[in-house]
C-alpha cells in the first residue's frame, strides 16, 4: 500500500504549469514541523494535477496550512552534463485548506505567524482515545 498523509505549510505560493493536451499542473513544498523540535521540520515535494491543481493555486499561497493525502513517486532524469537526478515526491489526491488567509503587508513576521497557527488546532486526547 502506498498511501501518504501530511499537514503542513506551503513554502512559496504555488504556480500553476499549462501543459500538452490541456493538462494542468502544479508543484510545491510544504514545511512539515518535527513533533520533537520546535525550529525543524521536514520539506517535502508536491504535486497536484488536473482540476484539483487549479482550485490549489486560487485558494492557497505562501504560508497556507494544508492537509494532503496522496501516494510516494520517484522519478528520475538527466541533466545537461549527463547526471542522473531522482526525485521522490507525493502525487496528492486529495487536499484540505485548513487555513487559507493571505498575508497583509506591514504585519510583523511573527504576529503573521501566530495568527495562522491559531487558526487550525489539533483536538486534544487522551493517549488511549480518539477523537469524536
Amino acid at each position: 500500500m502506498n498511501t501518504v498523509s501530511i499537514i503542513g505549510r506551503m513554502t512559496k505560493s504555488p504556480q500553476l504549469k499549462q501543459l500538452s493536451e490541456g493538462r494542468v499542473q502544479t508543484s510545491f513544498v510544504i514545511a512539515v514541523s518535527k513533533a520533537y523540535k520546535n525550529d525543524e521540520a521536514d520539506f517535502v515535494l508536491c504535486t497536484i494535477w488536473g482540476k484539483l491543481a487549479e482550485t490549489t493555486v486560487k485558494y492557497c499561497g505562501k504560508g497556507s496550512l494544508v492537509g494532503i493525502t496522496g501516494r510516494l513517486n520517484t522519478r528520475s532524469y538527466e541533466k545537461g552534463e549527463g547526471t542522473r537526478v531522482f526525485v521522490t515526491e507525493v502525487v496528492v489526491e486529495d487536499i484540505r485548506f485548513l487555513a487559507t488567509k493571505k498575508r497583509e503587508e506591514g504585519e510583523d513576521r511573527q504576529e503573521q505567524d501566530k495568527k495562522m497557527e491559531s487558526d487550525f488546532e489539533f483536538p486534544t486526547t487522551q493517549s488511549n482515545q480518539l477523537p469524536v
